[in-house]
């Protein structure tokens, strides 16, 4: 078993891995640091690699933290039920990796989101390592991997489209075979479609 496996399955169990002392430290010292943090080299270099990170020219990592949890809400006061309020056990249909790209991908507008991926929690937030890539670079419009991001406006705001790792994951492009047949284009596009063939055609004028 290679390093990047024993890595891997250290990961996969954090709390039996990694001493509860050296989680704490770390979880606190990110917390003082800014909701956006540029670092040099990622915290899991097997995730990384696996969601395209290279060693290169052109590649920003940065670590961000999210809120845990369903949403907010606020208490309506207009006479109903408190079971019907509609506060708590409310969740989005977005995953909170998602909403940590798109924060990321809006704070710098300059670079395309390749992946994310989780590397810790505490009891109020969720961190990721974000990959960004910048598609302007010479490194990377040279790279054989990743020139596809720098070819035309098509990968622009790839997470805001759904097109990383975790948005087709939300988006169920992950499921194949019996009971996926609606989710492709999109769950949109398809309900469109179905609802065009649906329409009643005007009848032939003779």
């Amino acid at each position: 078993m290679g390093v990047a496996k024993h890595m891997q399955a250290t990961w996969n169990r954090p709390k039996a891995g990694i001493p509860a002392k050296a989680r704490r430290e770390r979880m606190a010292g990110w917390r003082r640091e800014g909701v956006f943090q540029r670092i040099h080299r990622p915290t899991r270099i097997d995730a990384a690699r696996r969601v395209g990170y290279k060693a290169k020219q052109g590649i920003v990592m940065v670590r961000t933290r999210v809120r845990r949890g369903g949403l907010r809400k606020s208490k309506v006061h207009m006479k109903r039920k408190p079971s019907n309020a509609g506060i708590k056990k409310i969740t989005m249909a977005k995953s909170i990796q998602r909403i940590a790209e798109e924060r990321v991908s809006r704070r710098y507008p300059n670079l395309e989101v390749l992946n994310s991926y989780w590397v810790g929690e505490d009891g109020k937030n969720k961190f990721y390592e974000v990959i960004m890539v910048d598609p302007h670079h010479p490194a990377i419009k040279a790279d054989k991997q990743l020139g596809w991001i720098s070819s035309g406006s098509s990968h622009s705001g790839r997470a805001f489209r759904g097109k990383t790792s975790a948005g087709k994951k939300g988006r169920g492009l992950f499921n194949k075979g019996k009971g996926a047949e609606k989710l492709r284009p999109s769950k949109r596009k398809h309900s469109i479609k179905t609802k065009q063939s649906r329409t009643p055609h005007p009848p032939k004028k003779t």
